[in-house]
């Protein structure tokens, strides 16, 4: 028997369709629609060229009312059903985000294949263990999330984007994201390019968040533009709102 999911609570996934992405979107819904059940399961994009995952889990968050708990979930990464069940209900009165795994699979093409075939996810091949991930699906309220500033949206295509929220998230509120142990499973798709103009802008822009770990005023400057944490919180919660996400159920 499914249990009900206690707060109030939806689902995200930063979408844009490619050819190589649909086979994973289509398994990742679908285990939603089982696993939570009456659940809503939205896309977002916000249009950017290239696509920004940033903004798309910022507009994700924008759009729900502040003590919502919202589960953004990238399109390619299944979690597991308690963990994610403990993370919704302890993000709904946390001042921290919360990720419902501790393990991070990437099952690539062979894993990925496995599953296709019938083979369930904890038995899929894993191709790699991402050590230290902090990315794939994320729990919180919009209040959380305001308070640390989100993700930086400066961060264009691929890259990096993640661990300089982590270590925001870290220095803003004083402990790093609250894991839960368990894993999440990433399918294979065709891979963003990890080299370029891009790319090297993206690896200047960390090393930014790096310099200014540890030290709550310096990363609230870089994070916010502002001096006062305080007014920073308050302007991003009261910020206009972003693009709509489209309903997938």
């Amino acid at each position: 028997m499914i249990t009900p999911v206690v707060p109030a609570v939806r689902i995200v996934i930063p979408w844009r369709p490619a050819p190589s992405r649909l086979d994973a979107f289509d398994r990742v819904v679908a285990w939603y629609q089982q696993n939570l059940p009456g659940v809503p399961i939205l896309t977002v994009d916000t249009g950017d060229d290239p696509f920004v995952l940033a903004a798309c889990r910022n507009a994700a968050m924008r759009d729900a009312a502040v003590d919502e708990v919202v589960v953004i979930g990238d399109a390619d990464t299944i979690p597991e059903r308690e963990p994610l069940l403990a993370a919704i209900r302890a993000a709904a009165t946390s001042n921290l985000v919360h990720l419902p795994y501790d393990e991070y699979r990437w099952l690539g093409r062979t894993g990925s294949a496995d599953h296709a075939a019938g083979t369930a996810l904890e038995h899929c091949t894993v191709e790699q263990l991402v050590d230290g991930a902090c990315s794939g699906i994320y729990v919180a309220t919009p209040r959380t999330w305001a308070a640390h500033g989100g993700q930086d949206e400066g961060f264009r295509g691929w890259g990096f984007e993640d661990a300089a929220w982590y270590l925001a998230h870290t220095t803003l509120l004083g402990a790093p994201p609250r894991r839960h142990r368990g894993r999440v499973y990433a399918l294979h798709h065709v891979g963003e390019a990890r080299a370029g103009s891009a790319y090297d802008a993206n690896a200047a822009r960390m090393e930014r968040y790096r310099d200014a770990a540890g030290d709550p005023e310096r990363m609230a400057a870089l994070v916010f533009g502002y001096e006062d944490l305080d007014a920073a919180v308050l302007a991003e919660l009261d910020g206009e709102p972003g693009p709509v996400p489209d309903a997938v159920s």
